[in-house]
């Protein structure tokens, strides 16, 4: 597989987060068929063009935050602002609840088998 079929992969989960939900970049990486590639996630994130219509910003941390590397940076303030516009609640220590705001999609023949195919 290579690096470009793997952003694809990676871009066409992210696409499927609906509005006002989250996920982990972890979570994007299974459902991608990337188990284990988390850090993948932020790199083909961080390498999306300017103007792209991607819901980024729908993709947090396994604690519910802001990448720590944006979370003080004028995109962190741009994704937190863009999440609340969404109703997307953040606690005085920039939490969110992903037991509340998760995004649980259906599972799929392929994804409950394991088979990924």
């Amino acid at each position: 597989m290579t690096l470009s079929s793997s952003y694809r992969r990676i871009y066409a989960v992210v696409a499927r987060i609906p509005r006002g939900r989250v996920a982990t970049y972890g979570q994007v990486a299974r459902l991608a068929g990337l188990p284990a590639h988390a850090r993948l996630v932020g790199y083909a994130l961080s390498a999306l063009p300017e103007g792209s219509r991607l819901p980024w910003q729908r993709v947090v941390n396994a604690e519910g935050r802001v990448s720590p590397r944006s979370g003080g940076s004028p995109m962190g303030l741009i994704q937190r602002r863009l999440l609340e516009g969404e109703g997307i609640r953040f606690d005085a220590r920039g939490l969110l609840s992903l037991e509340r705001f998760r995004w649980r999609p259906r599972a799929t023949p392929c994804a409950r088998d394991g088979s990924g195919k």
